[in-house]
């Protein structure tokens, strides 16, 4: 687990990196300042759309695998009760059979 926390910080410190790199590309650009505001402008919306994709596609994928867990556990449940079921009524034929050998002897009288 260890491995994918490094993992993870090293991906965020990369893109992090990545942006920052960016940034000061398009500050040190030879344009104008305007030119350069509406670029960031530009690059910070077409991230921001990129974003909200990523984001709606990442939800309905929760939301697909919730909705397949929660059939599963439906389907476990399920099979449980059947199980519980079956267990039911072979304890119940068992008891049965007992009782019927049980009223078929006969009690012997004590002997004084």
């Amino acid at each position: 687990m260890s491995d994918r926390d490094g993992f993870g910080t090293f991906l965020f410190g990369f893109l992090l990196g990545g942006i920052t790199g960016a940034v000061v590309a398009l500050l040190y650009a030879p344009q104008s300042g305007e030119e350069t505001r509406t670029v960031i402008k530009e690059k910070a919306i077409e991230l921001a759309d990129k974003t909200g994709d990523t984001l709606e596609e990442t939800y309905a994928k929760a939301e697909k695998a919730a909705e397949d867990a929660v059939s599963k556990a439906q389907d476990l449940i399920k099979v449980a009760q059947e199980k519980a079921t079956d267990v039911t009524s072979k304890g119940q034929v068992i008891l049965e059979e007992a009782k019927s050998r049980v009223s078929k002897k006969k009690p012997e009288e004590p002997s004084i």
